[in-house]
């Protein structure tokens, strides 16, 4: 599975338990790494700050807009259902 769907997922998951839609990115990390150790924690860090945010500069070749950044290290799913995209 690819770091992006192990966030997808992971938000899905965060949701779901929650109710909410918005996440730190800490908390978004501390879920992925509760079910996989495949990735470093900073690789998922960029991945959502940089790879899968919508207001990132785009400065990396792979760029999927899944997540919109709200505030400061805060995200959401930019379009609902993390599953529609895998």
């Amino acid at each position: 599975m690819t770091c992006r769907n192990e966030v997808l997922n992971a938000m899905g998951r965060l949701e779901r338990r929650h109710g909410k839609s918005v996440f730190p990115l800490a908390e978004i990390v501390k879920e992925v790494l509760s079910h996989t150790r495949q990735y470093e924690e900073s690789t998922i860090r960029t991945h959502i700050s940089a790879h899968m945010c919508a207001q990132a500069p785009v400065n990396n070749a792979v760029v999927t807009d899944d997540l919109d950044r709200v505030g400061r290290g805060l995200y959401k799913l930019r379009y609902g259902n993390p599953r529609r995209n895998l």
